[in-house]
């Protein structure tokens, strides 16, 4: 058994929602992505996400930090 966060893990943990809410929110995005992108591309998204996200979620705080600056709010350096 993995111990990294999956999509849901990183969903519960930053907005406070159920997993299955989770899980539906990420059913819209994927479906919307998929819509929106090149099939080549659009055939990749499943893949993408079912991975370990947790690098994923540290390189989402880092970004909010560095843009916080940008949009008037605390950057912590």
């Amino acid at each position: 058994m993995s111990t990294g966060k999956t999509l849901v893990d990183l969903i519960r943990e930053k907005t406070g929602v159920s997993a299955e809410q989770a899980q539906q929110a990420i059913d819209v995005v994927i479906g919307f992505l998929k819509e929106k992108l090149p099939e080549p591309i659009a055939g990749q998204v499943d893949q993408v996400l079912k991975g370990d996200v947790s690098s994923l979620a540290e390189q989402i705080d880092a970004a909010k930090e560095m843009l916080g600056g940008l949009f008037g709010g605390k950057k912590n350096n």
